[in-house]
């Protein structure tokens, strides 16, 4: 009997063409947080001498006890035990692929969507079927359209809500539908939810934690806190499922750095976590205006016309603007990268054409600045 060929790796594209350029450019806006704190910015003396007094011996390999309770007091009804820390929300991610899914599955996803769990599962040799968020109906999901997606050979049912790059965050009634979907055929709901607390008004974004049992949630310090050099993420579910999770985590990275969840653990304090909250939400909202006139000056509108336009978006600091010349989106990103040394995201690695991912979450003048040479470089692409 003939082998059967494993399947082949898909890279990610995303991440390869961010690591490939994002040190190398002047201006880098294809990251997806805001401006990132620096330690001195938000300590006070005796947290940075809490820091100072961290020891470097192996910490708690799922996580220090306080840093877990800490996490579980973001999740009604959570517990440390059903708490484990991860090297970001990108480890956590791969533990959920590699403990949940085998060759052969049929795993559901977002897109355009954080195309994680996608090519991780693809690699893995699974069947990834894809959810279409359409532009055309501002990105909100076609809950029918998952209803015939998920069937009985469906194992993982994959969300980012808050969305990226859309930033549209999934009403109660959508969040209830998914839940069905899972339900209905007993498959797993992995909900990352990195982008929890990046709403520029209103409240934050519920979590799926608590509506249903086979559920794993991810978080990070990256995108709401401005804490993305710590490399601290999280899992959220079941301690019998938490258990599996860690014995992966074990083989991957045995244990996250100890100062990391030493700063992680401070951040986390409520007073400590609603500044750094707000900080974030106010450089989003201040890099939007400055969208919004960019956007405005292309004549025509957020809505219609114009060289850029861009449906409305409830969270995160990225803009996801869509184009208007017949140009693949990765040769747009690499026109702005070589002649205007600006890095952008392009669509495609998001599953989208025809849109770049643009963060805005800078200094305004930063942002107004990188703006002007998007417009350079497209005027000369539609001259060409």
């Amino acid at each position: 009997m003939p082998a059967v060929a494993a399947p082949a790796f898909q890279p990610f594209e995303l991440e390869y063409y961010q690591s490939r350029f994002e040190h190398d450019v002047d201006i880098n806006l294809a990251d997806s947080s805001v401006k990132c704190l620096t330690t001195r910015e938000w300590l006070t003396e005796a947290e940075q001498q809490r820091l100072l007094d961290t020891g470097l011996f192996y910490p708690q390999v799922n996580g220090t006890t306080d840093l877990r309770r800490a996490i579980a007091a973001l999740y009604p009804n959570a517990s440390p035990e059903n708490v484990l820390v991860t090297v970001g929300a990108a480890q956590a991610n791969s533990m959920v692929a590699a403990t949940l899914l085998e060759p052969g599955d049929e795993v559901v996803v977002v897109s355009p969507g954080y195309r994680q769990i996608w090519g991780l599962a693809k690699s893995l040799g699974c069947d990834v079927r894809e959810l279409h968020l359409r532009s055309e109906n501002d990105w909100r999901p076609d809950l029918d359209e998952l209803d015939a997606l998920v069937t009985p050979r469906t194992r993982l049912v994959s969300v980012v809500n808050p969305n990226n790059p859309t930033g549209i965050a999934f009403t109660d009634a959508e969040m209830s539908r998914v839940v069905a979907a899972c339900e209905r055929v007993g498959a797993w709901l992995h909900a990352d939810e990195v982008y929890r607390g990046t709403e520029r008004t209103g409240p934050e974004t519920p979590s799926f934690w608590g509506r249903y049992s086979r559920l794993v949630c991810t978080g990070s310090m990256s995108k709401a806190y401005g804490l993305a050099g710590l490399r601290i993420g999280w899992l959220v579910s079941d301690p019998a499922t938490i258990e599996e999770l860690w014995r992966r985590h074990e083989y991957a990275t045995i244990a996250a750095a100890a100062p990391s969840m030493t700063l992680a653990t401070i951040a986390l304090q409520p007073e400590k976590r609603a500044r750094l909250v707000e900080r974030q939400r106010a450089l989003s909202r201040a890099g939007y205006v400055v969208l919004d006139e960019w956007l405005s000056s292309q004549t025509g509108t957020t809505e219609a016309g114009g060289r850029f336009t861009m449906r409305p978006s409830a969270a995160t600091c990225i803009a996801f603007v869509r184009y208007d010349l017949p140009i693949p989106s990765l040769d747009v990103a690499e026109h702005i990268r070589r002649t205007q040394s600006l890095l952008v995201a392009p669509g495609v690695f998001l599953g989208a054409e025809q849109h770049l991912r643009i963060t805005v979450g800078y200094d305004p003048e930063k942002i107004r600045g990188a703006l002007k040479r998007i417009s350079a470089a497209m005027s000369e692409l539609a001259r060409q």
